[in-house]
């Protein structure tokens, strides 16, 4: 591959990591209103999604998912657990804490992905890096004006945020690792599998609202699935095999830039001078951070 071709790769990828970060932007939004529980919210978004993802997998000729080796899926398998994880926390996160909160904590995860790729991979972060990521998180902090809560549920929603966090940094560098041979398809496929069966009993053991009541309900949970998981998970899964895990890390704090646009536009919260100033702090992170790591 020459070096325009991989720069037009890059660029792609990066386009798809932004696209796909708005649309899982729009994810508490569709949690907050859904009519089921938060853990039975989380499995629909993911069940409904597996026909199409299925569908994907079994139409393109990548590879079958038969012909990956044992380690590969097992790596597979990883991905949903971690992922399992995410959903189910995260979505307990929002009904305890704020959506502020647990938007804040919940994308915390660049800095457990920074973390790991020091610690387990020796890949020491530049200093140009640090304050790209620094700039992302005070400008995502202004944004969000996390409000946290000094007592009873909120305590444990904000901490849930952080839990998130962590589960969505492994998920991220299990699925940079299998991109490298994986397709898109592939690994949506198999760890949505994974995903559902895990959130199932959870759901179905926490005595929560399982079914919505009104076709309305259904229909947030269609959208939900359509556009926060087929969507939106699909194209950052495909982002992170053109890009390094600690930029798409980063990258993805476009998602509460966009969770606060759609606020703005759906719910009628109003962005202030300061606000405004948040969101562009986080694109000038993202900024800082993409020429931190071509540089490599």
């Amino acid at each position: 591959m020459d070096r325009t071709s991989g720069q037009r790769d890059a660029a792609f990828a990066m386009i798809a990591l932004l696209v796909g970060a708005a649309c899982i932007g729009t994810s508490a939004l569709w949690v907050k209103v859904s009519e089921a529980g938060p853990v039975s919210t989380a499995f629909w978004r993911v069940f409904l999604a597996l026909p199409l993802l299925w569908a994907w997998a079994l139409a393109e000729r990548h590879r079958p998912l038969r012909a990956y080796p044992a380690a590969e899926r097992r790596l597979m398998i990883w991905a949903g657990l971690f992922f399992a994880g995410d959903l189910a926390v995260w979505h307990w996160s929002i009904v305890l804490t704020s959506v502020a909160n647990s938007t804040l904590l919940a994308n915390l995860a660049p800095i457990f992905v920074a973390l790991a790729a020091w610690l387990l991979f020796q890949r020491k972060p530049s200093g140009r890096f640090l304050a790209g990521l620094a700039t992302a998180l005070a400008g995502m902090a202004v944004l969000i004006g996390g409000d946290f809560g000094l007592g009873g549920q909120r305590v444990l929603g904000d901490a849930l945020g952080v839990v998130t966090a962590m589960f969505y940094a492994a998920y991220q560098l299990v699925v940079t690792r299998l991109r490298a041979s994986a397709s898109t398809a592939s690994i949506m496929a198999l760890s949505g599998v994974i995903t559902a069966a895990v959130l199932l009993p959870l759901a179905l053991a926490s005595g929560e609202r399982f079914f919505p009541h009104t076709d309305g309900g259904w229909g947030n949970l269609i959208g939900l699935a359509l556009v926060s998981q087929v969507i939106g998970q699909s194209l950052i899964a495909y982002a992170m095999a053109h890009l390094p895990a600690t930029f798409s890390s980063v990258g993805l704090l476009f998602q509460p830039v966009m969770a606060a646009l759609f606020a703005w536009l759906l719910l009628g919260e109003t962005l202030g001078w300061i606000e405004i100033g948040g969101a562009l702090a986080v694109l000038v992170g993202i900024r800082i951070v993409h020429q931190a790591e071509t540089a490599r």
